[in-house]
């Protein structure tokens, strides 16, 4: 049975059941990866999955039940089994469902198609030379893979909602693995995009040069100083701390940003934008979680906090519109909050001349232990790091095996200069340019 099918099959049962709001969300993904060892294929998959989660209000409380199976039994069965969720609840709090009628942004028409197997086994063997290739001191445990994916999401409920949206996701992970015959270091790094597009000489290049950086070096020497964390390392502590700006988080005390909207929280070179709508973004959706319409906005704007992130609920509470942040983070998971596509605006000056402007110090391109050594709610950091010593303002000596600790909520205040080097490494959901950050305490020799 097709979701079509099992949604008129759960219709029916709830109008048996005298059942006035529910609500039925659907996902599936069909993937594939192909890996690539030394200088074969080593692993292959291909799978497809996904499910519905149902949702009800009865008796004035909200029951959920999922399941992986489309079927007209279990279309009955989901329901039921959601009421007996309701009926054993006993928190007092209010339910929310999506309304429909509501206006949403156009998304470009989707051209991104799966690619055939035998063209991503292609280019993933291909890619895997060009490592090789990339430099003489590229070792084997050099690896890379192949990745594609084809989602369909829908949001179905009693209340005129009706949406559905799909998308492919692309792309290659390269790791290379560089000796100089005394030590190993490796970097890997992520391009989504069509794989045809994606230009493997470039991408395995910069695996390889970052890797060899990071051979030899000493450890930072103890003290403070201006610091110059690269776009990488800087997304990377965006998204370690992304959760404060959750209205979730600010209505149980897990944020330090409750009450705070309105307020100067950062410096003025500060904007950082939600937005679901990002050029380079592997999959739009112009719907949340709940079927709430989505929108870029300005989280932060010249260092005024201009809103949280709000689903229906947390909206509720605090009086205020959703920001149309609601999250799920499978179709069965419960309903949350996180960004799109989250990102400090870029400034306008080079990175060369930021390292102009810090003049001595140090320049972090790698952080470790982000989640033990960042603590959410304080804002507080302490976290492995690598990179070099700025000195006379360039680039020098690389350094490794050091601690870099400070406070999330100060850094936001303590930014001097913003590059214009913007990028989105990873997965492409937290993104920044370089920054000079004045004053970080850092740990090593």
């Amino acid at each position: 049975m097709d979701f079509q099918g099992f949604k008129k099959a759960v219709i029916a049962k709830c109008e048996a059941l005298g059942i006035a709001d529910y609500e039925l969300y659907y996902q599936s993904a069909e993937s594939t990866s192909v890996s690539a060892f030394q200088h074969s294929i080593h692993q292959f998959t291909s799978s497809i999955e996904g499910g519905v989660c149902f949702r009800c209000i009865w008796n004035g409380k909200m029951g959920y039940a999922s399941t992986e199976a489309l079927s007209e039994a279990e279309a009955s069965a989901v329901v039921e089994r959601a009421v007996d969720n309701a009926s054993v609840l006993e928190a007092e709090e209010q339910v929310f469902l999506g309304e429909g009628g509501k206006t949403y942004q156009a998304l470009p028409e989707e051209t991104r198609e799966m690619p055939a197997t035998d063209a991503l086994i292609a280019k993933v063997l291909e890619t895997q030379e060009q490592i090789y290739q990339a430099d003489a001191a590229v070792v084997d445990g050099s690896s890379t893979q192949g990745i594609a994916e084809r989602s369909e999401t829908a949001i179905f409920n009693s209340r005129g909602l009706d949406l559905y949206s799909q998308g492919v996701l692309t792309g290659l992970v390269v790791a290379a693995v560089v000796t100089d015959g005394k030590e190993k270091t490796n970097d890997y790094q992520i391009k989504l995009a069509p794989i045809e597009d994606i230009d493997t000489e470039e991408l395995t290049k910069k695996a390889a040069q970052t890797a060899l950086s990071k051979l030899g070096g000493e450890v930072a020497p103890t003290g403070q100083y201006p610091v110059v964390f690269d776009p990488e390392a800087m997304s990377d502590l965006l998204s370690a701390f992304s959760g404060i700006f959750s209205s979730e988080a600010a209505q149980k005390g897990l944020s330090k940003l409750a009450g705070q909207e309105g307020k100067v929280i950062a410096g003025e070179n500060i904007t950082l934008i939600d937005d679901p709508f990002w050029k380079d973004a592997p999959m739009k959706r112009n719907f949340d979680a709940e079927g709430s319409p989505v929108y870029t906005k300005k989280v932060v704007e010249n260092g005024k906090l201009n809103t949280l992130l709000y689903n229906l609920k947390t909206a509720a509470v605090a009086g205020k519109e959703t920001t149309g942040n609601a999250s799920k983070a499978g179709y069965a998971a419960s309903v949350g909050i996180s960004p799109f596509t989250f990102y400090l605006q870029p400034g306008d000056i080079t990175e060369e001349e930021l390292l102009q402007a810090a003049g001595n110090g140090v320049y972090i391109n790698s952080l470790s232990g982000l989640h033990a050594g960042a603590d959410a709610i304080s804002g507080d950091f302490s976290l492995q790091s690598a990179g070099f010593m700025i000195e006379n303002g360039e680039k020098t000596t690389a350094v490794k095996s050091f601690t870099v600790a400070g406070n999330f909520y100060e850094l936001l205040g303590s930014i001097r200069s913003i590059a214009s080097n913007l990028e989105m490494p990873g997965m492409g959901r937290f993104g920044a340019p370089s920054v000079l950050v004045d004053g970080l305490s850092v740990a090593g020799k």
